[in-house]
């Protein structure tokens, strides 16, 4: 189990892509709030200098640094790896969060499908592999949060890009811990974070206010923590709207298309509405 007492503290280091807003603001602020040096990566200046006000109001300047990272390319990451270790020496936390979310259909432009796959699934998959080996190598307890998604273990209709990347970010975390817990010496875990409804700037659309069902960024991050001291991997989060055996019951569904050789994605086909209902109803 992941001891966090030896892991956020004063004195060691966070680094949290998508930092500039959403579940990846709150967790930099917690990690601040905790005496952690913090380094958020971000598209967008003007927010990520915001973001980077509120922080060293936490903090103090010399414990922040931010900057503007596009996580789809190798290199950046790999100079925000660099950039770190200049400042601040080493990594104890990193947090893979950025996220985007167009839609896309099977057959709609390459854009929206290169865009997605390129920031939500091999930004997690290369920011692992710029930060992995130095926190392994300086030997001191670390961990990596990886941020995927219910859609990509249910994979509803509806956006198969985005769908695609969460589940590969899901398969690749699993593969990532596996390697890490064989690893001699190791002291690096990885985690999957699976948000519920959160009300963020990728899920708000035109909304103002947050929709009773949503949970915040905040109540988000506090899910994450104690989790993660409970030395769970899967960081399953409810919402205002579903609770966990929902949740379990439409992925245990899902996984039954395989095992009983239903259509794809029976959950949404006609055939299978009713068997649905009354498997989610426990009947």
């Amino acid at each position: 189990m992941t001891d966090l007492n030896d892991i956020i503290k004063p004195s060691n280091v966070a680094v949290i892509t998508g930092g500039a807003s959403g579940i990846g603001l709150a967790a930099a602020k917690h990690f601040a709030a905790a005496g952690m040096s913090v380094a958020i990566a971000d598209l967008g200046g003007d927010r990520l200098a915001k973001a980077a006000e509120e922080l060293k109001a936490i903090s103090g300047e010399e414990h922040v640094m931010a900057i503007e990272t596009d996580v789809s390319d190798k290199q950046a990451l790999a100079a925000l790896e660099r950039a770190v270790i200049q400042r601040f020496g080493r990594v104890h936390v990193l947090m893979n969060n950025a996220g985007i979310g167009p839609e896309t259909s099977i057959f709609s432009a390459d854009s929206g499908w290169d865009a997605i796959l390129g920031v939500n699934l091999m930004g997690v998959v290369n920011g692992t592999r710029a930060f992995g080996p130095n926190m392994l190598a300086h030997g001191e307890p670390g961990l990596i949060i990886n941020t995927g998604s219910k859609q990509g273990i249910t994979t509803p209709p509806g956006n198969p890009a985005y769908n695609v990347s969460k589940s590969g970010v899901k398969v690749f975390t699993e593969a990532l811990q596996h390697e890490l817990r064989n690893t001699e010496g190791g002291k690096i875990s990885a985690h999957l974070l699976i948000p519920g409804f959160v009300f963020t700037g990728l899920t708000k659309g035109d909304r103002a206010e947050k929709p009773a069902a949503a949970w915040t960024s905040e109540q988000t991050v506090d899910f994450m923590i104690e989790s993660i001291k409970k030395g769970d991997f899967y960081i399953l989060c409810p919402d205002n709207d579903v609770a966990r055996p929902v949740d379990e019951r439409r992925m245990a569904w899902a996984m039954g298309d395989i095992i009983e050789n239903r259509p794809p994605l029976s959950r949404w086909h006609p055939d299978y509405a009713d068997k649905f209902k009354a498997f989610l109803e426990g009947k």
